[in-house]
C-alpha cells in the first residue's frame, strides 16, 4: 500500500513581513534565486536570515547566492498540523542539508512517501506567494 502525502501546495500562506536583516532575501525570492548569509569573519553559512552572526554575534555577513541542492538530511510525516496546515495532513517537514553546509527546514513537495528517504538529492521547489516573493520550498531533484 503507497501512502499518499500532502504536498502543501494548496495551503493558503499569508504575507510575508520581511525586517531589515532579511529584505534582500525576500527580494531574491521574487526571481527564485537563493541568498543566504555567510559571516565574513569564519566563513560560516547560517539560515535563516538574522541581524548578527551566529558564530560570532557581530554584524559582519554577507549574501551569497547558492543553487539550493542539497541532501534530505532528516524528515518527518506530520499527521496533525496546526493553523493554516490542519486538515492537509500528512506532510512532510524535511531537514535539507544544502550543499554548502547549511540547514534548512521546510516541506518536501511533489513526491510520495515511497521517495521520501534519507540522503535523497534534492533542489528548490519556488511556491509563489501573493506579493510576489515566493517560498522556499524542497522536491526530489531527479537529474542527481
Amino acid at each position: 500500500m503507497t501512502l499518499l502525502i500532502n504536498d502543501t501546495l494548496s495551503v493558503a500562506r499569508g504575507p510575508i513581513r520581511a525586517r531589515s536583516f532579511s529584505q534582500a532575501y525576500w527580494d531574491a525570492t521574487r526571481e527564485k534565486r537563493l541568498l543566504i548569509q555567510r559571516c565574513t569573519r569564519t566563513g560560516q553559512y547560517q539560515f535563516f536570515p538574522r541581524p548578527v552572526s551566529i558564530a560570532t554575534g557581530t554584524s559582519d555577513l554577507q549574501w551569497e547566492e547558492v543553487d539550493g541542492r542539497g541532501e534530505l538530511f532528516s524528515h518527518t510525516l506530520t499527521h496533525r498540523g496546526n493553523n493554516a496546515l490542519r486538515g492537509h495532513e500528512p506532510y512532510v517537514v524535511a531537514l535539507v542539508r544544502l550543499d554548502v553546509g547549511v540547514d534548512v527546514i521546510s516541506n518536501l513537495v511533489v513526491t510520495s512517501m515511497a521517495q521520501v528517504k534519507v540522503g535523497i538529492r534534492v533542489k528548490p521547489y519556488w511556491l509563489p506567494l501573493e506579493n510576489g516573493t515566493h517560498l522556499l520550498l524542497f522536491q526530489p531533484d531527479e537529474v542527481a
